[in-house]
């Protein structure tokens, strides 16, 4: 921020517009009033640079990471190579268990994406002890930590205040808490009866953020984890409190976004995006989903992708993926594909919708190579071509330039030979 304050390009703004369509003095104002960011920690050594806000594509990021009930460290790690293999714009490591330093370090090294974490989760793995019990200054050694070894963004529910809480009080919810840092940081704060320290110190997170250049990511602990409790008082006094809490970054020239909801029904998406804007002086908005209804077990990454394409076509600017194993287990690899490729689908969509430059672009390509049943290219402009590939030779056709749905009855061949007057 301080640079394009400036007026100078930096080699990760130089990345960002080789990667978009936009023009180096719009990105310039962006970076400089906070409307856009590009996360880059300066020791991660492999990052290629990405922008997230307005008027770049909508992007996507990927929560992986070990637990203790399925501590596989190497298979977390083929995870986050099949995440940029399958092009996610960013990789989350929410990893609670074991070395995470160790893993953390290993992700960020072979990962050209952005990476983020949440360092609350690490500071109770880090020290082993009760939620209570750990201190002020272990929370923000285990901040210094990640900053240390290379992520790019970092979660923190700094908004989550004695204020908000007192919202939640007196307007009960049907989910409660759902947020995971969320629930640990009303856990310290009900043990040691004080503020939220990362709201109380606030000023010291961001002379770390930057040192570092590491961009905050606002976090939404009171975020509604089903529909009954979508924008209620608690959800809004916190987002109101991100809002006077990303203006105090722009003056510290830190990176901001804010963390979003959640569940939330589909006539209801777009007020929060609206909100979200007008509150927080137009931050990037980073969304999970969101989920639009809450009785799809195992079909949540089509939920969220129903919403998320509705939440970026009104201004969300990154989208968090969810799986098909949402709200049930730790995702696999296979989940993680299809939750990658459903948000991206979303992303997609929005942009068109947005009028991001060039979005239609592709589609306008794969619309061609369908008028000419260019199969081959068709399969290379797929958003999963291996997907599209094995359907294809699962049927195949008598004549080879159709497919089986049709066959002879093909529409596009016959329209094609009669208005090309054979």
């Amino acid at each position: 921020m301080a640079a394009a304050r400036r007026g100078e390009l930096t080699p990760a703004m130089r990345q960002v517009l080789a990667a978009e369509r936009i023009d180096e003095n719009d990105l310039l104002a962006g970076l400089a009033s906070g409307t856009i960011v590009v996360p880059a920690n300066h020791k991660h050594g492999s990052l290629r640079g990405c922008g997230v806000g307005k008027g770049l594509r909508t992007k996507v990021n990927v929560n992986l990471g070990v637990s203790e009930d399925c501590c596989h460290v190497e298979r977390e790690l083929d995870k986050v190579r099949r995440a940029i293999e399958l092009k996610a714009d960013a990789i989350m490591d929410l990893s609670t268990f074991g070395d995470t330093r160790a893993f953390r370090r290993r992700t960020v090294e072979l990962s050209p994406v952005m990476i983020g974490t949440v360092p609350v989760y690490d500071a109770v793995a880090r020290y082993g002890k009760e939620v209570g019990r750990i201190t002020v200054d272990d929370f923000f050694e285990t901040v210094h930590v990640h900053a240390e070894d290379g992520v790019d963004f970092m979660t923190i529910h700094a908004g989550l205040t004695q204020t908000a809480l007192q919202r939640l009080k007196n307007r009960p919810r049907l989910s409660h808490v759902v947020s995971r840092g969320g629930s640990l940081l009303l856990d310290w704060m009900s043990a040691n009866d004080r503020e939220n320290p990362f709201y109380e110190h606030f000023d010291r997170l961001l002379a770390l953020c930057r040192e570092y250049d590491i961009t905050l990511s606002l976090g939404d602990g009171l975020r509604p984890g089903c529909l009954k409790d979508a924008t209620d008082a608690a959800q809004i006094q916190e987002l109101i409190l991100l809002g006077e809490l990303s203006a105090r970054c722009r003056e510290a020239e830190v990176q901001v976004m804010i963390e979003g909801p959640g569940h939330v029904p589909l006539n209801e998406v777009v007020a929060n995006m609206q909100l979200e804007k007008k509150l927080c002086q137009g931050a990037p908005f980073y969304v999970l989903g969101p989920i639009v209804t809450d009785v799809a077990p195992g079909y949540d990454h089509i939920t969220s992708a129903i919403g998320g394409a509705l939440a970026g076509a009104a201004g969300a600017d990154f989208l968090c993926y969810v799986t098909p194993a949402e709200h049930l287990r730790l995702p696999d690899a296979q989940d993680m594909k299809e939750g990658i490729v459903a948000a991206r689908i979303a992303a997609h969509a929005a942009d068109i919708a947005k009028g991001i430059p060039g979005a239609q672009d592709w589609d306008n390509a794969m619309g061609e190579a369908r008028r000419e049943l260019d199969w081959t290219r068709m399969f290379e402009l797929a958003i999963d071509p291996e997907k599209a590939r094995a359907y294809r030779a699962s049927s195949r056709p008598i004549d080879a330039e159709t497919c089986t749905m049709c066959g002879d009855l093909c529409a596009v061949k016959r329209s094609r030979r009669i208005l090309a007057g054979q």
